[in-house]
């Protein structure tokens, strides 16, 4: 695989790249295998002595007082897997996580265009034009938890606008409704076992104060790749059966332990129509990479679902789409 096939959703070629699933079938939870290495990843000594000036520079704003990144453990995908089970062809992922930080994480993801000793970029040594699997590990020291959710009692897609006081290249942009990334701290359990629904289910927990308590509906869709940043994505869809546009919003009003990650949240109607409409009208640059193809991917489960199954009924949604850009575009003329 090469960084040429893109997702494409509403005219817009995106930076993400589908890696697995269409939105016709998830995979299922007891597929969804995980295999902890506990060794961590090697940076070559050149790369290193960028991974220690990040280290200083957040050492000495720490000492200031000054707003600074705290490093915590994370891991690294050493490589991911999907197969199918042998009679009913369902889809079977095994992912396989070393060690790293988010110090590993950030000499690597905010430097992907600067100069190596050797001239080239870690963009241009590791990225353009090959295929994922052929760069080392400690190019992905970050794997994301996207959920897009619903609200089950009125119907509504949940879109969430990251805050400007999160630091990274997707700040003050439309992203998932909740996002996580993999910890140690948090999602490795004693015994080296590391659960990407339980990470879904602390992202809504976190993000979105949707309680462990609470009846959600929760599918893992498949998996994408940030193009534009190195990072790997999990898409997953997420009815809150019980709840409703006020109840979440009542509930942030008492607090929230992520709150100040998003500044601002959307509900759209969850129908194609609705969701493809909002995604086109808002500009291009003020979208992640990878939250058009999750929330694509969300609208083809849910109408598959609501056909009882029949994986046609992407089509569907394929079908709105380019009644949405017809329309969209017929509106852009007249204004012109």
């Amino acid at each position: 695989m090469t960084s040429g096939d893109r997702f494409t959703v509403v005219g817009r070629r995106t930076d993400c790249h589908v890696f697995e699933g269409d939105g016709t079938r998830p995979i299922a939870e007891e597929n969804m295998r995980v295999r902890y290495v506990p060794e961590s990843v090697k940076l070559p000594e050149e790369i290193a002595e960028w991974r220690r000036e990040i280290e200083a520079e957040q050492a000495a704003k720490e000492a200031a007082g000054e707003p600074h990144r705290w490093n915590n453990p994370r891991f690294a995908v050493r490589r991911l897997v999907v197969t199918r089970t042998h009679t009913a062809e369902d889809p079977v992922s095994t992912l396989t996580l070393c060690d790293a930080d988010y110090f590993d994480f950030l000499t690597t993801s905010i430097n992907l265009d600067r100069k190596q000793p050797n001239g080239l970029t870690l963009r241009q040594q590791y990225m353009d034009g090959r295929d994922l699997f052929d760069a080392p590990e400690f190019m992905f020291c970050s794997f994301g938890i996207n959920v897009a959710v619903e609200t089950g009692k009125d119907g509504k897609m949940l879109f969430s606008h990251r805050s400007a006081r999160v630091v990274g290249p997707n700040t003050s942009k439309w992203n998932s409704s909740a996002n996580e990334g993999l910890a140690r701290n948090h999602d490795l359990s004693p015994d080296g076992h590391v659960s990407l629904h339980a990470v879904a289910r602390r992202a809504l927990r976190e993000e979105l104060a949707v309680l462990d308590s609470d009846d959600v509906d929760l599918e893992l869709l498949g998996f994408g790749f940030d193009l534009r940043n190195n990072q790997w994505a999990a898409f997953f869809r997420a009815v809150v059966t019980d709840l409703s546009e006020d109840d979440l919003r009542e509930r942030w009003s008492r607090g929230v332990e992520d709150k100040w990650e998003h500044d601002r949240h959307a509900f759209v109607s969850a129908d194609p129509e609705s969701v493809l409409r909002f995604m086109r009208e808002e500009p291009e640059e003020k979208w992640t990479p990878c939250a058009p193809a999750l929330f694509y991917l969300a609208l083809v489960r849910g109408a598959v679902r609501a056909a009882g199954g029949n994986p046609d009924a992407r089509y569907d949604v394929e079908a709105i789409e380019r009644k949405v850009m017809r329309e969209l575009d017929d509106d852009e003329d007249d204004v012109a």
